[in-house]
């Protein structure tokens, strides 16, 4: 398999919801909701960098397209790492999530490896890390 992800999907409680967080709370650009005509079709898209989309996708509409009970969530499953340059922006992406309805779940602070680094959960309780690494400088 070639190594290149192009969407990342999470599935989400409340679509309305989710995509209010993405687009209006961390400004993530998005066209909007979209195949509301179909059947387990409503997905909202927003662009990260070229070449990468996140998705928002109802958890009963995943587990419809796959055959698979909804299960409850597990926010330890995986977390979604956003690199930044500096820890003031580290800061500043964790407050800006917190007053778009983001749960911090662990302040940011210096890391025993060198860097700083955050978490908060979404409305959904998928994990965001925040983090300034300083041998990442080139993402």
């Amino acid at each position: 398999m070639k190594p290149h992800i192009t969407v990342i999907t999470l599935g989400v409680d409340d679509l309305e919801r989710a995509f209010s967080f993405y687009k209006d709370g961390l400004g993530l650009p998005s066209k909007g909701i979209i195949g509301t005509e179909f059947e387990h079709g409503a997905v909202a898209f927003f662009d990260l960098q070229q070449g990468i989309k996140l998705a928002v996708w109802p958890r009963k509409s995943i587990a419809h397209d796959t055959g698979i009970p909804v299960s409850a969530a597990a926010p330890t499953d995986f977390t979604l790492g956003h690199n930044v340059d500096s820890k003031e922006e580290v800061d500043a992406v964790m407050r800006q999530a917190e007053q778009a309805g983001a749960t911090i779940v662990k302040e940011a602070h210096d890391t025993f490896w060198g860097g700083y680094s955050g978490y908060f959960q979404d409305p959904d309780k998928h994990l965001w890390e925040i983090v300034w690494n300083p041998d990442l400088a080139e993402l």
